[in-house]
């Protein structure tokens, strides 16, 4: 498989493989660490708790081989929602580090004064705003949505990395992009064709 969907037993990942066959892409869903070494490109979805999405992947023996392919063999991977966050090198969910792929935390959604009463889990669709360019946002317009559901969200240590904003009580980080590691805390998989068009850039934007 050219295109796998890491399987680590949290998330609707058949959403994903049923969008990426729409666009005429075949994706293959797996936890075996030899077809994700053979893998061209790498999806990491995810829903949940990020002390359990770190345990999963422990116990499924995928952070070796996830280590190797993203660090050293730098094969293109994107991650979603949770896929997202265990990127990072740690979070205040569980209190546990993350794979440290990129220079950043984790943290959860704090509101005060007139953004108080704002409910967490923050769910719904909401634009995202361009920090940079990117191929990865090619064809979206400024306005267009993306859907969301999180309590927690990145924080960057550099600014370089972020790719996209979002406005929820505050300007939390949307998308993220450090070389061959990408990263959405919305779902595209569920964003219709708007979120379509962002797995296909990704796709489309790789080495062959």
């Amino acid at each position: 498989m050219s295109c796998v969907i890491v399987n680590f037993g949290l998330g609707n990942l058949g959403s994903l493989q049923h969008k990426l066959r729409r666009a005429g892409i075949e994706a293959g869903i797996s936890s075996r660490p030899d077809e994700i070494e053979r893998a061209r490109l790498l999806f990491l979805p995810g829903v949940g708790h990020f002390a359990m999405g770190m345990k999963n992947l422990r116990d499924y023996g995928l952070i070796p081989v996830l280590n190797k392919k993203v660090l050293e063999d730098k094969t293109p991977v994107m991650g979603i929602c949770l896929g997202m966050q265990l990127m990072t090198k740690w979070s205040e969910e569980g209190d546990v580090a993350g794979l440290g792929w990129i220079p950043a935390v984790t943290r959860r959604f704090r509101f005060e004064g007139d953004a108080a009463g704002l409910k967490i889990p923050h769910i719904g669709w909401q634009p995202l705003q361009a920090r940079r360019a990117g191929p990865l946002l090619d064809g979206v317009a400024p306005q267009q949505l993306f859907y969301f559901v999180h309590s927690y969200h990145v924080c960057c240590e550099r600014q370089e990395d972020v790719l996209t904003t979002t406005h929820y009580g505050y300007d939390f980080v949307s998308a993220v992009s450090c070389g061959n590691i990408l990263g959405t805390q919305f779902h595209p998989e569920k964003s219709h064709r708007r979120g379509m068009q962002l797995i296909l850039n990704f796709v489309r934007n790789s080495p062959p």
